[in-house]
């Protein structure tokens, strides 16, 4: 008994706590992604994915445990496929590409409806410096981080993923054909490029480019600012131009909503010159 209660002692409740926050927001992507899948395909003629169920946000329905704990643990995984019968469609090829679409844009969606979630998560924080506060933020910010990961790595042109359907709508038939007739090494060729880190900086830029530019949205939406980064320094002006305060120091894209918050707490031009 004396053994387990050391082993308790000794573990990493943090690490233990933002895996579990990991899963949770995986597991809300997830839904949502593989829903929006048979919902687009419901409504270009398609009614195979609601027939079996997959209309919906039960976890169960869609989990693919394997795939779900390598999500949590190696930072990427898989659920289960939405069975999808392109013959329904009026336009099987523009069919198919419009339904795989309807799963990243979903994850975009989502990331920019739970940004101000995200703010008001740490606007709450920084008034109440509360440990629950804290964990509701890290949430919210690795279901946004998430889910545009998600939407970023399915639209790669590589089988299964979303991309290689899409791919139909824009390739030639017959080079479609012949692409397709390597669809089944296209896992293959997946897993070692994300063993080897092969797609690591072009998909971080991508989901970078992608968390900026929907912070810069949400930003113009719910505080009527936008954040200009140059070098050492970020800037948050109004709609005008007109500078609102100004952040010295190196400033992560995810981190404006936390700095905005902050803004918002100080004098209007005050220069925050810490942020812990």
């Amino acid at each position: 008994m004396s053994a387990i209660t050391q082993w308790i002692q000794g573990m990493d409740l943090t690490y233990f706590i933002e895996r579990l926050m990991v899963a949770a927001a995986a597991v809300l992507s997830i839904c949502v992604h593989e829903s929006s899948h048979g919902l687009a395909a419901l409504r270009l003629g398609d009614d195979t994915a609601k027939r079996m169920g997959r209309i919906t946000l039960n976890p169960l329905k869609h989990l693919d445990v394997v795939g779900l704990l390598m999500m949590i643990f190696a930072g990427f995984g898989w659920a289960k496929p939405v069975p999808v019968d392109m013959r329904r469609f009026k336009n099987p090829k523009t069919g198919m590409a419009l339904t795989a679409l309807a799963g990243p844009l979903s994850n975009v969606l989502l990331a920019f409806a739970l940004l101000p979630l995200y703010y008001v998560a740490c606007s709450l924080l920084v008034r109440t410096y509360s440990q629950v506060w804290y964990w509701v933020s890290i949430f919210f910010r690795l279901a946004v981080v998430l889910n545009a990961s998600l939407a970023v790595f399915n639209l790669l042109p590589i089988s299964p993923l979303d991309g290689s359907k899409i791919l139909a709508i824009v390739l030639p038939e017959k080079w479609y054909v012949q692409l397709m007739r390597y669809e089944r090494y296209g896992m293959l060729v997946l897993m070692a490029l994300l063993f080897t880190g092969v797609l690591d900086k072009g998909l971080g830029a991508a989901q970078s480019f992608i968390f900026a530019r929907l912070g810069d949205l949400a930003a113009s939406i719910f505080t009527g600012l936008r954040l200009l980064q140059t070098g050492d320094e970020a800037v948050f002006t109004d709609v005008n131009g007109n500078v609102f305060c100004t952040v010295t120091g190196d400033v992560e894209p995810e981190s404006a909503p936390v700095l905005l918050v902050m803004a918002h707490l100080d004098e209007i031009g005050m220069i925050v010159t810490k942020i812990e």
